[in-house]
Order: C-alpha cells, then sequence, then structure tokens
C-alpha cells in the first residue's frame, strides 16, 4: 500500500517519483504525514531556539535549504533539496537559485535601506518565497518559519501568529490565509500583515 494523499485548497501535489522519497512505509495518508511532517517543524523550532542567527546567515541559500532539511529530514529524502520538477505553483524548476539569490539580495536591500517596516519585511519574504515554490512539499510551512526567524533573531521581534491555528488543515484560517495570499498577489500586503500578527 502506497501513499495516497488528498488535497485541499492550494497544496501543491507530490510526485509520484517524490513519493518513492518518503522515509517512513507505514504512512498511507494525508492526515498521518500531516501529523509526521508537523512533529519535524516543531523540531525544528526548537532547533532555532538553541542558536542564535543573524541577517549574514539567514539570508543565504544554504540557511534557507538547511531549514527545510531541519524541518523535514526524518519524513522526506530529498528535505532540503531544491525541486527537480516544476508544479502548478512557483518558478520553473531551472528558475530556482536564481529567483532565491534575487529575493536574499532584495532582502537585504530592504534591511539596509529600511524600505519596509520590519513586519512587512517578514511577510514579503515569506510570500515571496512561497511564490518561489523552491521544494516539492512544505513550502508554506517553510516560508512562515524562516519568516518567523527573519523578524525573531533578526530584529529581535516576537515571532508571527499566523493566525494561531495549523495552515495546512481545511478551515477559516486557512481560507483567510490563501485570501491574504491572493492580495498580496497583486502587491497589497495588509491583510497578510495583520493575519501574520492576529
Amino acid at each position: 500500500m502506497g501513499l495516497d494523499l488528498d488535497y485541499t485548497n492550494g497544496q501543491t501535489p507530490i510526485d509520484e517519483d517524490e513519493k518513492d522519497g518518503l522515509l517512513i512505509p507505514t504512512i498511507t495518508t494525508r492526515g498521518e504525514l500531516d501529523e509526521f511532517e508537523q512533529l519535524g517543524v516543531e523540531k525544528a523550532i526548537e532547533w532555532t531556539r538553541k542558536r542564535k542567527f543573524g541577517f549574514q546567515q539567514i539570508l543565504t541559500e544554504e540557511f534557507v535549504r538547511e531549514l527545510h532539511k531541519k524541518m523535514f529530514e526524518d519524513i522526506w529524502k530529498w528535505a532540503g533539496q531544491f525541486r527537480i520538477s516544476n508544479k502548478n505553483l512557483g518558478v520553473d524548476k531551472n528558475q530556482i537559485r536564481t529567483e532565491i539569490k534575487k529575493l536574499l539580495d532584495d532582502c537585504r536591500y530592504w534591511i539596509d535601506n529600511k524600505v519596509f517596516d520590519e513586519d512587512e519585511i517578514g511577510v514579503r519574504f515569506s510570500h515571496r518565497i512561497v511564490m518561489i515554490h523552491p521544494f516539492s512539499n512544505g513550502n508554506g510551512r517553510h516560508s512562515r518559519l524562516i519568516a518567523d526567524i527573519l523578524v525573531s533573531h533578526g530584529f529581535g521581534r516576537p515571532t508571527f501568529s499566523w493566525g494561531s491555528i495549523n495552515l495546512t488543515a481545511q478551515g477559516a484560517a486557512r481560507s483567510a490565509y490563501l485570501k491574504a495570499l491572493r492580495k498580496a498577489d497583486e502587491n497589497d500586503y495588509q491583510s497578510l500583515i495583520e493575519f501574520a500578527r492576529q
């Protein structure tokens, strides 16, 4: 019996060859996968709490990849590796490194020149990295956690609440989050900033 996944609105399907990278063969449903992935996210959060990161470390491709690896290394063989297939969302697989570099450079510029306030920098970073969609799975959770690290370790502010609920599950909070993301797609970040600080 293989991994049988159903997808909620806004989730990117995992290709069959990506499913082969599952390290826990007893996982067969989306619910089970979500539980194990949430444990991985919590482990990564704990890892970040035990360290101090500055902008110079956070705003690197190595850190972007390392964080994803810390989140999902117990679940997926390809954790921390940029995707090698195109998806229904995100840039072409061959443009991931280029777009990540542009984002990291832009974020440094925003910080150095105080282009936006600190919360908006974190939210814009999260939104843009999820639009790049560098990984096969876990992009939303990764984008929110790296934004939390950016604002907490970099700016010394409290982490975002992101609606204070699991956003992988279908419901009102996920719908509000997706609606705020769509507004951000049109360069209107206010709803996403408000959602992040709810």
